[in-house]
């Protein structure tokens, strides 16, 4: 996703306006509600805090589209990737206080750790993994770790079974395996778990009353906001993801009245109503740059690094600290300006939108006073012509897979069990005009297979999250290639039958 909305950055930073304005003081709550209706964003919250002080909090539509519950600035979000900062945070805390150093070898600490090469499991220290440059591409493996109920040490443990796309340390690679391996270290080196740690270092000393890093606290809570997406232009309820197994990486549920408090602590270097409740030299530590990302698309932003779960970048020669979230129907951001003591926060609850984006850039121009740049529009036009894209592709493989002759028997031979080394093994049954999958560590998942012709498969996903592709099918080799959206999984699993 982050590449569509710098490659629609790019083709417009030309049309930026003349004039500057206070988007914050003047605009927001305007600008909101106007650009929730184009985008059809059911629900969203945001806090702005500036000198230690909340200066906007607050929430906009609802959080339940049928109870018509409104959303404010309790409501609470699953956070998604935004929990990598407290994970980051927790390991360079963890050195501060002498339990470990960022640069020991993981294999040190979990036996179990292993790359496909041996070489790369004895080189790779925490802060590698802390910094997604191991050497994965980006997702790699994400279509068995996500939403899955592999057990957290099984997963890492599975990494032997990846073969990474980059040299060690050669190439950035967004690796959420990364951080659940930095997260398993905690309970090696303090005898807490990682969920326990981040209550008792955060959410409780910051008075985060509404958060969590568990499915079940997320569920339970009476605040907790349903997730959204747009199926043929009409808001659908999803199932929000338990992505437990994967919790360092991501399983962070919270308000924006709560990650305020967090926020306030950042930009005082640690401290919150007078405690210090993270030493200075940790918070700036999380800061470093460790990996290249890439170079800005220019006019004020250069570059871009990543450091212990914040990306970091430059915007009119401030330096911008920064991480966006997305998990099943919900997109988040959280942005840190040092030197102007400012952060904010927002989440939503819809993933049919790159409004949280385009507000968060708004936010940092008006704040490193560049001037007055609307995103919204440029990026709803490319959502919009990629989504027609996809419904045309869509169509024409429903298309192909109605005209496309078939009998009973050609959907009993693709019955069995079949096997990738990576994900482990699915099941196919076969039913009078389709086939259908089932995953062995994603139980709620099945798919849907229909012929499109003797060598190409439609599937059908019951989670939309994963998208419709058409895949191949080796009749004579009995493999089947197995796609899901690239925000979840860039990589084809290739399945061969037992």
């Amino acid at each position: 996703m982050k590449t569509i909305i710098r490659t629609i950055a790019l083709l417009f930073i030309t049309n930026i306006c003349l004039g500057q304005i206070n988007f914050i003081k003047d605009s927001l709550d305007i600008y909101i509600n106007r650009e929730m209706k184009r985008w059809n964003l059911p629900g969203l919250a945001i806090a702005i805090v500036k000198d230690g002080k909340v200066i906007v909090a607050k929430g906009y539509g609802v959080s339940d589209v049928k109870k018509k519950t409104a959303v404010t600035e309790n409501t609470v979000f699953q956070i998604a990737s935004c929990s990598k900062a407290f994970t980051g945070t927790s390991l360079a805390l963890l050195e501060h206080y002498g339990k470990l150093n960022l640069d020991d070898k993981v294999k040190k600490y979990l036996p179990y750790f292993r790359m496909s090469e041996d070489w790369r499991t004895e080189q790779i220290t925490i802060r590698d993994v802390l910094s997604h440059r191991i050497g994965f591409g980006t997702f790699q493996s994400d279509f068995l770790n996500w939403n899955c109920n592999k057990p957290r040490k099984d997963l890492i443990a599975n990494m032997v079974n990846v073969t990474p796309n980059y040299g060690l340390r050669e190439h950035y690679g967004y690796c959420n395996l990364g951080f659940l391996t930095a997260g398993e270290i905690i309970p090696t080196v303090c005898d807490t778990s990682w969920d326990d740690y981040v209550k008792y270092h955060y959410f409780i000393p910051l008075e985060m009353k509404n958060t969590s890093s568990t499915y079940d606290g997320f569920l339970a809570n009476a605040n907790s906001s349903k997730c959204y997406t747009i199926i043929d232009k009409v808001i659908t309820e999803l199932v929000p993801a338990n992505v437990d197994k994967l919790g360092p990486a991501g399983s962070i549920t919270s308000s924006v009245n709560d990650m305020s408090k967090w926020i306030i602590m950042q930009l005082a270097n640690g401290k919150y109503n007078g405690k210090q409740i993270v030493p200075s030299i940790v918070i700036q530590k999380t800061r470093h740059s460790n990996t290249i990302v890439g170079d800005g698309p220019g006019q004020g932003n250069n570059f871009e690094t990543y450091g212990l779960g914040w990306f970091l970048k430059d915007e009119n020669g401030k330096k911008v600290v920064e991480h966006d979230g997305g998990a099943n129907g919900f997109l988040s951001k959280t942005v840190l300006i040092p030197e102007e003591n400012v952060g904010f926060v927002i989440l939503s609850n819809s993933d049919a939108q790159y409004l949280y984006e385009a507000i968060g850039k708004m936010l940092v121009r008006d704040i490193t006073r560049q001037k007055y740049y609307d995103y919204s529009p440029f990026y709803y036009t490319g959502f919009s012509m990629n989504a027609i894209g996809e419904s045309v592709k869509t169509e024409g493989w429903r298309k192909a897979a109605a005209s496309f002759k078939t009998k009973p028997e050609d959907y009993k031979k693709l019955e069995g069990t079949y096997a990738n080394k990576i994900y482990g093994k699915i099941t196919i049954s076969a039913k009078e005009k389709f086939a259908e999958v089932s995953f062995e560590f994603h139980p709620q998942y099945k798919a849907k297979l229909q012929f499109t012709s003797a060598k190409t498969l439609l599937v059908e996903y019951n989670d939309p999250t994963l998208g419709v592709k058409e895949t191949n099918y080796d009749e004579v080799n009995k493999t089947i290639e197995m796609r899901v959206n690239d925000f979840v999984d860039m990589d084809p699993y290739l399945f061969t039958k037992n």
